[in-house]
């Protein structure tokens, strides 16, 4: 039997995120997640994979709905700071709600088969959701498919291509090429699912889940 092992959001893209135990679902994806994204001084919106040091920032979703970041309010004087140390002067913060807030599509699925083979900390390859009851790598199977959970539905588009952002240690943001090396040459450079949210509802840690072959 499949589950719903762990859910994660990021509400600051390319920090650190947080795990909970439920979340509400839309089209736009998991409430709170990467809807504040860093720019740099020309407003180009910038990411951990060319600024590392965001990745030893940690947003949460506060209880109005506005990310923290280090348990401070985003828009804090402290947190400019925090944002112009790990990118450089003029780096800011932004509120964007809208679906290019996404390099590819709003969900990211990871399996705990794919996972466990994969070796190493699980936030190196920042998911959404975790399925559990997974053998080996099934996933590779299920582009095309739907996760069919008790109140949504989620659509498998494709394995998502992974970048050197999976070389940096989630806490510290020291560097490992040998990483994104080890997943080009056991996984084709392709680890987890890009998915999209096609009914919306509830997820919780422990739903069964469903898959609907193509």
């Amino acid at each position: 039997m499949m589950t719903v092992t762990a859910i994660w959001r990021y509400p600051i893209k390319s920090m650190g995120g947080e795990r909970v135990e439920s979340s509400q679902m839309f089209e736009t994806g998991l409430v709170g997640d990467r809807v504040v994204q860093v720019y740099d001084r020309q407003g180009r919106v910038v990411t951990a994979r060319r600024f590392p040091r965001l990745l030893r920032l940690h947003a949460t979703l506060g209880g109005d709905g506005e990310p923290l970041v280090d348990g401070l309010p985003w828009r804090s004087r402290e947190v400019g700071q925090f944002v112009e140390q790990a990118v450089g002067p003029g780096a800011r913060l932004k509120r964007f709600d809208g679906p290019e807030r996404f390099d590819i599509l709003p969900l990211l699925v990871c399996t705990d088969g794919a996972v466990s083979m994969f070796g190493r900390d699980v936030r190196r390859l920042r998911p959404n959701l975790m399925i559990g009851g997974v053998e080996g790598m099934a996933e590779r199977t299920w582009p095309g498919a739907i996760l069919r959970l008790p109140e949504a539905e989620i659509a498998l588009a494709d394995l998502r291509g992974r970048c050197v952002m999976m070389t940096y240690d989630p806490d510290t943001a020291e560097q490992d090429p040998g990483v994104l090396r080890d997943i080009v040459r056991r996984f084709g450079g392709q680890l987890c699912l890009n998915a999209a949210v096609t009914r919306a509802g509830r997820v919780e840690v422990g739903q069964t889940i469903e898959l609907v072959a193509p």
